[in-house]
């Protein structure tokens, strides 16, 4: 079971824009520096729910900060970025972190974005296949060239190349919302990234999904069988469980509520929204929030109903740069080794490092 953390940046009321990102590369830097498996990076545009606009951009700045732990996007919205400027970014940072770049992409929603980018709807919905397979295919060809519907460009040499010699591209993973995305994924073989606002059993059912139209497709046995999708969660560790709970009743109805508010839709038309204080309780009920024990225990739990062991926890739920920092520690320190398999801080660091070397040589926006 691999344990990362999930970066959004978020702006808590009251909070400067400053603190906020600081905040966010700091949780990266302590995540690295006790043993954890990955960084996980969201973007949004537009909104104090979170404030990078550039997961790339932020994966790179973090990739030079650290040392070992692996960087994703959670997610690259393909919808209002070019494929082929995405995948020269994915390429640039897949060789020059020595492999430890992970590119998460997605449709985005159906917000204002669309239309400040100039890409409309139609690359929400009806594009979104065309601009990913153009992306797989700059990230694993000499030369590329496209006659689709909405790309259209002569052949060009990619420069930086995703895969060199005997190297495996840079790892994509896309974030599934709805069947419809789940089958995309599936049929190329790209693993899913799924959002921290379904439970256990909508996991399951997806993953099943995923399971089947791969087959079908004709997807090695092996390719289906070793897929790693990765489960995005809300973490906050405590002494007690009521503890933790209130921790984040403190503050995530506020940061949620402002956050969730801001987003302007593509037609000006109004929007349906959580409410912050059912969907804060949702969050501690089916996520790791509490003891170290009851974490373990639901992270645990969760895996053995989907089969997903890859995690992308919110440790920022806190809204403050201290409590962060202490939280990841006590991820690290405190929930780790109750996990099955885990044999101590040391070896999860030598596991990552190697995962990381492996991937070398083998090589929808997640909805709140």
């Amino acid at each position: 079971m691999r344990i990362g953390t999930f970066v959004l940046a978020g702006q808590y009321p009251g909070q400067g824009q400053r603190e906020a990102l600081q905040r966010a590369v700091r949780s990266a830097e302590v995540a690295d520096e006790v043993g954890l498996d990955a960084v996980w990076l969201a973007e949004h545009h537009f909104v104090p729910y979170g404030l990078c606009p550039s997961a790339t951009t932020l994966a790179a700045l973090l990739l030079g900060r650290t040392r070992r732990i692996g960087v994703g996007t959670a997610i690259s919205v393909l919808s209002t970025n070019h494929p082929v400027t995405l995948g020269e970014q994915t390429a640039l940072l897949h060789m020059t972190s020595g492999g430890r770049f992970t590119l998460g992409v997605g449709r985005g929603g159906p917000w204002v974005d669309l239309e400040v980018f100039g890409t409309g709807r139609e690359a929400l919905e009806k594009d979104f296949p065309e601009s990913l397979d153009l992306l797989l295919r700059w990230l694993t060809e000499p030369v590329v060239d496209a006659a689709g519907e909405r790309y259209r460009f002569r052949p060009v040499p990619v420069v930086p190349t995703g895969v060199e010699a005997a190297e495996a591209p840079p790892p994509v993973v896309v974030a599934c919302t709805s069947p419809s995305t789940v089958r995309l994924a599936a049929r190329r073989g790209l693993p899913m990234l799924l959002g921290m606002h379904i439970g256990d059993e909508e996991k399951a059912e997806m993953v099943a999904l995923w399971r089947t139209t791969a087959t079908e497709a004709g997807l090695p046995a092996e390719t289906v069988r070793q897929a790693d999708h990765v489960a995005a969660g809300v973490a906050q560790v405590g002494d007690s469980h009521s503890e933790a709970v209130q921790t984040l009743r403190r503050a995530l109805p506020g940061w949620l509520r402002q956050g969730l508010a801001a987003h302007q839709t593509l037609d000006g038309g109004p929007r349906a929204m959580r409410d912050p204080l059912s969907y804060t309780e949702l969050l501690c009920e089916i996520h790791p929030v509490g003891d170290p024990q009851l974490c373990a225990d639901r992270l645990t739990r969760t895996s053995e109903r989907t089969g997903i062991t890859r995690f992308a926890l919110l440790v920022e739920g806190s809204g403050d740069t201290a409590a962060t920092e202490r939280n990841v520690r006590r991820l690290a320190d405190d929930v780790l080794p109750l996990l099955p398999g885990h044999t101590g801080k040391a070896a999860a660091t030598s596991a990552s490092v190697s995962g990381s070397q492996q991937s070398r040589s083998s090589g929808d926006w997640l909805s709140i």
